[in-house]
């Protein structure tokens, strides 16, 4: 049954067309994600639909008696308001009493990490009225829901109980998220938005991705096509044919017509250039750190040292302190005991929460140039702010903006692109992944790839995690935090292995090596975190067969550098590039060194011994 019938829609924002005479329909039980880049529309169609606001152009056609629930990108709730009492249906909106569903507001507010009830509502961060006003929206009775990024602020555990709640719910569902992992999970149809006109597709993410790529070839083909046969039509024109005949009308008019046409447009793409400042040999190195307020402990006794191009995730609850221990290092808060030592070739860019040094009376240009002019890229070529603006799809007309006219996702990307400029070498992404939409986020993991430096991310977003990380860090209680390496899989995988060996044998061995492998790094055992286990990976095996090698070629080198030095004594620029190249393979010397040590130990304890 059809319960929504959208048709001829369009609709401007200031000078921006979002929407071109697009039409769709929404059916019972379906399940749609909406996605395109930030800026393209996509909460003001969610708007339209639940009648917060009025189209231009077009009709929007609802069956009868359709009940809406709507979750806002922004909800707001009276200032008297409590917590329960914003979580529960509005009396017009339900049969019987708002109380009536007390019970199962507590649940879900728990489920979402909220159990202060009686708390005033404005006392609540941003990231917990979202999800006060998700409860409501999920307890009112509805035909449709509406809900504009329901996954933000939630944790991976709240996000999974979501996800299971509407995939069971008998609800029609359009919403939109940059979750991967639950657009994968719960959708059935994504609905894309380009360049102001709508694609539907009926699968989930990955089948998108897919379907994608097709109609793109399809177009591109098209218009090879289309080009081929304007040329042989230029050709006949620049012959002077005389318009006299019906059939040279016709000729200059199908002519006329393949000039006119429109070409597709490529998706503009996030292009960034990996660019950072040289890293010294210390980095960022915690010791003991502790962090209370009050009676709670947020950080007990943490230790670690971040190793070159290093790739940290840091997890758990909301609330548990993972913030808290990114403005630790970034030295926005000071631990209650233990020690922060920052390297003096250290340069931190902290892509925090809140968008803190977002001036939002700023033109966009003039906030990025206050950053830097511009950015050297490795060959040696400059890129201008204004460049790099395009890159990031601001074109001209959007640069000279304020910046309080811009979406919620593109402050994020502009703030982004402001933190980059600076071209820092220790990246802090403070849950990175929220209101940064697909396009942007698929860019930014391909720039992370590429980054010489080191990146730690607080993030919730699964498919973010697996991506990008190399090691997790898990608070699990009481302010331990707890070390697993590979992503968030990986991480999921070790905890089941360790809760079933923890619930068949609680004291055997097996369950000791399983934490052992999980300890926090520090100076005095910063190796341990890795010995504790059965066997080397098919990295370490192939680094310890082959490492011995690799530091004699090194040492080699060296050798070479410093004989060229000698009979290069006035030759300055000869021997300014061997200088360089020296420094640059003494600190790789050093690593290899270090990881040979490792090894060596690693490979005395599995009783491992070199082939051949």
């Amino acid at each position: 049954m059809n319960l929504i019938t959208v048709e001829h829609l369009s609709h401007a924002y200031t000078e921006r067309k979002l929407f071109d005479d697009i039409s769709f329909s929404l059916n019972e039980q379906e399940k749609v994600g909406i996605i395109g880049i930030n800026g393209t529309g996509k909460s003001t169609l969610l708007k339209i639909l639940a009648g917060k606001e009025t189209p231009d152009q077009g009709t929007v056609i609802m069956g009868r008696n359709l009940r809406i629930g709507y979750l806002p990108q922004n909800p707001v709730f009276p200032t008297e308001f409590d917590v329960l009492t914003a979580a529960l249906p509005l009396a017009e909106d339900i049969a019987g009493s708002p109380l009536d569903h007390e019970a199962d507001a507590k649940t879900m507010l728990t489920k979402l990490g909220i159990t202060e009830y009686s708390q005033n509502i404005m006392e609540l961060s941003g990231g917990q009225r979202k999800r006060v006003a998700l409860v409501r929206t999920l307890l009112t009775p509805s035909d449709i829901l509406v809900l504009d990024e329901p996954t933000n602020h939630l944790d991976s555990a709240m996000a999974e109980w979501l996800e299971h709640f509407l995939k069971a719910s008998k609800c029609a569902l359009i919403m939109i998220t940059h979750d991967r992992y639950f657009l994968d999970s719960v959708v059935n149809r994504i609905m894309e938005i380009d360049k102001g006109k709508l694609y539907s597709y009926n699968c989930n993410y990955l089948g998108f991705l897919e379907r994608k790529a097709q109609r793109e070839e399809i177009e591109m083909a098209t218009e090879r096509k289309r080009q081929s046969l304007l040329r042989v039509e230029i050709a006949w024109m620049q012959r002077g044919a005389r318009a006299r005949s019906t059939k040279q009308k016709a000729h200059i008019a199908r002519y006329e017509a393949l000039r006119d046409t429109t070409a597709p447009v490529r998706d503009s793409t996030v292009e960034m250039t990996s660019v950072s400042s040289r890293l010294g040999r210390t980095t960022v190195e915690l010791e003991n750190i502790t962090k209370s307020y009050g009676s709670r402990t947020l950080i007990r006794d943490f230790s670690y040292i971040f190793l070159r191009n290093d790739r940290i995730g840091i997890i758990g609850p909301n609330g548990c302190g993972k913030s808290t221990l990114m403005k630790i290092i970034d030295g926005s808060v000071t631990p209650d005991s233990g020690t922060v030592t920052i390297g003096q070739t250290v340069k931190i860019g902290y892509f925090s929460q809140e968008n803190e040094a977002l001036d939002e009376n700023m033109r966009v240009i003039d906030y990025v140039r206050s950053g830097a002019e511009y950015i050297r890229q490795p060959d040696g070529s400059l890129i201008t702010a204004s460049a790099m603006l395009e890159r990031f799809l601001f074109p001209g007309d959007m640069q000279y903006s304020l910046i309080k006219k811009l979406s919620g996702g593109e402050k994020r990307r502009l703030y982004l692109l402001r933190i980059l400029m600076e071209a820092p070498n220790v990246l802090f992404l403070d849950e990175p992944t929220n209101d940064l939409d697909i396009a942007t986020l698929t860019i930014l993991e391909d720039y992370l790839d590429h980054f010489d430096g080191i990146v730690a991310t607080v993030s919730h977003d699964r498919y973010f995690l697996d991506r990008v990380v190399h090691r997790i860090f898990a608070y699990e209680g009481d302010g331990r935090l707890v070390q697993y390496e590979g992503g968030y899989t990986d991480y999921l995988h070790a905890k089941e292995a360790a809760n079933h060996t923890t619930a068949s044998e609680p004291a055997t061995s097996a369950t000791s090596a399983i934490h052992g492998s999980q300890k926090a790094i520090n100076r005095s055992n910063w190796k341990e975190g890795q010995t504790k286990k059965k066997k080397m990976t098919y990295q370490e095996q192939k680094d310890f067969e082959t490492i011995e090698q690799d530091i004699a070629d090194l040492e080699n080198r060296l050798e070479q550098i410093d004989q060229e030095m000698g009979q290069a004594a006035s030759d300055f620029v000869r021997l300014e590039k061997l200088s360089t190249e020296k420094d640059s393979l003494s600190e790789k010397l050093d690593e290899k060194m270090e990881r040979w040590m490792y090894l060596e130990e690693l490979a005395q304890e599995l009783g491992i011994k070199k082939n051949g």
